[in-house]
């Protein structure tokens, strides 16, 4: 191949790499979900990492918390984890299982998918959970989060 032909070829490829990546799927937001039992309009970081680390088990009116979450190895969990609570999934598993098998405490509920999660939040009162933007209806509640 002449000089001039592999000249020609490389911007061809530089755009090609551009537009494939331009072209890929941005990772959708994730949201603070709960049921519209729940009577709290924001969370602060702080009280969100604390309900998911379930050491928070009531309501500020009493009730009883429940978490859901994902699989670990979702991928929104991950993301979840990552970009809401700024822990990784890791840590929040090693609290868990501490909680649990020293008697302590328990684990949040799993649910297999974000349309199980919905359902799960949307039909249990003092539940608590998250799903990307798209997932979201009129169902369950959006709760922003303090930083």
């Amino acid at each position: 191949m002449s000089i001039a032909k592999t000249r020609l070829r490389l911007p061809v490829i530089v755009v090609s790499v551009v537009l494939l990546f331009a072209a890929a799927p941005v990772s959708a937001e994730q949201l603070l979900i709960a049921n519209a039992s729940v009577g709290v309009d924001t969370l602060s970081l702080n009280t969100t990492r604390l309900l998911f680390s379930m050491q928070l088990p009531q309501w500020p009116d009493g009730s009883a918390v429940r978490v859901f979450v994902l699989p670990d190895d979702h991928p929104r969990h991950r993301a979840f984890s990552k970009d809401l609570l700024s822990l990784y999934p890791r840590q929040l598993r090693r609290v868990w299982d501490r909680q649990l098998y020293s008697g302590t405490g328990q684990a949040p509920t799993t649910v297999a998918d974000e349309e199980a999660m919905r359902q799960a939040i949307a039909s249990t009162p003092g539940a608590i959970g998250y799903l990307s933007r798209e997932k979201i209806d009129d169902t369950v509640n959006e709760i922003p989060i303090r930083r």
